[in-house]
């Protein structure tokens, strides 16, 4: 049994006892977030593409997710499927415009193409503007499961974490995941052994854009609420410090970044402005005293104990 399969009994373990120990709807903001930096990670840790815009796949698959729900009067499954599905085609646009560009230039053309996002978001008639989409309900899932039983509404977003990091868990050991990892290394190497380096590029953006996407439609589902906050530039900038945080290119990684940023907003609500201060400290003592992020240096001291996983 290695070190992965290890970690991945661990967090069966902790997704199926944390509701009983922490308050669930917290624990459902984790997950969601938790997906969201898993999906960001596989651009970043994986792909080397730094991305400023993916606030706008998280916001558009909720807006998308709200409309289906509450203004279709569909399932949550549907909802779910159409808020995954137009973050996909949202990122297959994103993806052939940016991946002409490399390093900032990227990272710029997405931030550009999120604000685009968000202008709209503010705009469209059904979105809410500045108030948001409010009063989504959660419906029955398949037509038999209330999901407004929060113990419904908690094994459900488990589910969804679950298979949403399993996804990423596959592409990454696949070997569509080592070409990624190869042009993360050396983009003229992969060239040169003939891979259509643009296409991986692509194709792992629309992925990650898909499970952004998916995690958003399912926080929608989560608060009934679908707003501009998701689709804000300061959430792009929140899933960098959740992924760095944790530690780039690892696995487990995002989750424990996700965990610690969501914990901090949450129990340091009542510091009021001077939670930003204080998550804004810890990430910069992560930066300078953990340069691979938490998990990131927790394998490291492992490796270097001679501990074999």
């Amino acid at each position: 049994m290695n070190g992965k399969h290890i970690g991945w009994i661990v967090l069966l373990l902790l997704g199926l006892v944390a509701p009983f120990l922490v308050y669930p709807v917290l624990v459902m903001k984790i997950l969601c977030f938790a997906l969201f930096a898993c999906a960001f990670n596989l651009l970043l840790g994986y792909t080397g593409l730094l991305s400023f815009g993916h606030s706008a796949f998280l916001g558009s698959a909720g807006y998308l997710c709200g409309y289906t729900v509450q203004g279709l009067g569909l399932s949550p499954e549907l909802g779910l499927l159409a808020g995954t599905a137009g973050a996909a085609a949202l990122g297959f646009i994103f993806g052939s415009l940016a991946i002409r560009r490399a390093g900032i230039y990227f990272a710029m053309i997405t931030l550009a193409l999120a604000q685009l996002v968000y202008f709209l978001a503010l705009q469209f008639p059904f979105t809410g503007g500045e108030d948001g989409m409010q009063g989504i309900p959660r419906g029955h899932l398949f037509g038999l499961i209330d999901l407004s039983d929060t113990m419904n509404m908690y094994f459900f977003v488990l589910a969804v974490f679950l298979f949403g990091f399993w996804v990423i868990d596959r592409a990454i050991d696949s070997p569509f995941g080592q070409v990624l990892k190869a042009i993360r290394e050396n983009e003229a190497r992969a060239i040169s052994l003939g891979y259509d380096v643009d296409r991986y590029k692509l194709l792992a953006f629309v992925l990650s854009a898909a499970l952004a996407g998916l995690a958003g439609a399912t926080k929608t589902l989560v608060f009934q609420l679908a707003s501009l906050t998701d689709v804000h530039w300061h959430m792009s900038g929140e899933v960098v410090l959740m992924t760095l945080l944790g530690g780039v290119g690892t696995v487990f990684g995002p989750i424990v970044g996700a965990t610690i940023v969501v914990s901090l907003q949450n129990y340091g609500a009542e510091l009021g402005q001077w939670v930003t201060v204080l998550t804004g400290t810890i990430f910069v003592v992560c930066v300078l005293a953990f340069r691979r992020g938490v998990v990131g240096e927790v394998a490291l001291l492992i490796k270097r104990s001679g501990i074999r996983p």
